[in-house]
């Protein structure tokens, strides 16, 4: 069996342990009204933490497991991406988009050029928001380890370390020692959040916040898995 499914195997759903099933009530909607799926379709199941197994699809049961569970090892050399909160629906696209490449945590963040402010209330209802949209999006991605959605801090209190920069136009060329790469507002980062950071650049155009987060995303896991 492959270390990891793919789409030969149909749908990939989460369940609290692949080796007894059980579907959540939106997922066996999701699969058999939206999907369409009948009785003997194959899917894949896994827990979000390493473990997923093949199965195949009952509509008056639970899935029924065809083969022993897989345990896929978690990333050895882990990469985060850090956003400053955006307006309207982009934090959404932002976190769904990092999950699809393979980004192992994501860090909402404030900055102090930041347009977006949310309560302790409202953020914490985000982070959760954030959570569903990264678990739909490895169901589609097919992905057996979820990300850590961490809760949203303020960028300046992240210390700064060997593995960490920031993308900064001008910075220097993002190689594969920075693990974690913050991404600033629309309006950048000041001086002060600067200092101490090792500043890194995305190309030679001025991205969008949204656009930046992803690219940092794409380039971060391509270096980790030895494509670039």
């Amino acid at each position: 069996m492959d270390e990891t499914p793919d789409g030969r195997g149909g749908p990939h759903v989460f369940v609290a342990d692949p080796s007894m099933p059980v579907l959540g009530d939106d997922d066996r909607h999701h699969l058999a009204r939206v999907l369409r799926l009948r009785d003997g379709d194959p899917i894949t199941m896994g827990d979000g933490a390493g473990r997923w197994s093949p199965a195949v699809f009952r509509s008056d049961a639970e899935p029924e497991p065809t083969a022993d569970v897989v345990e896929v090892p978690e990333a050895g050399s882990p990469v985060a991406v850090g956003f400053a909160l955006i307006k309207g629906g982009r934090p959404e696209l932002v976190v769904q988009k990092l999950t699809e490449l393979g980004v192992d945590r994501i860090l909402p963040l404030t900055a102090e050029r930041s347009v977006v402010r949310w309560d302790a209330a409202k953020a914490g209802a985000q982070v959760e928001r954030f959570r569903r949209v990264a678990r739909e999006a490895a169901m589609q991605s097919r992905r057996v380890w979820l990300p850590e959605i961490e809760e949203v801090s303020a960028a300046r209190h992240l210390a700064a370390s060997d593995g960490l920069a920031v993308a900064e136009p001008g910075g220097d060329p993002l190689d594969g020692s920075i693990r974690t790469l913050l991404v600033g507002p629309e309006g950048g980062w000041t001086a002060d959040e600067l200092v101490g950071h090792r500043t890194v650049g995305l190309g030679r155009t001025v991205l969008r916040a949204e656009t930046a987060a992803i690219a940092a995303g794409a380039l971060l896991t391509a270096l980790r898995d030895g494509r670039i």
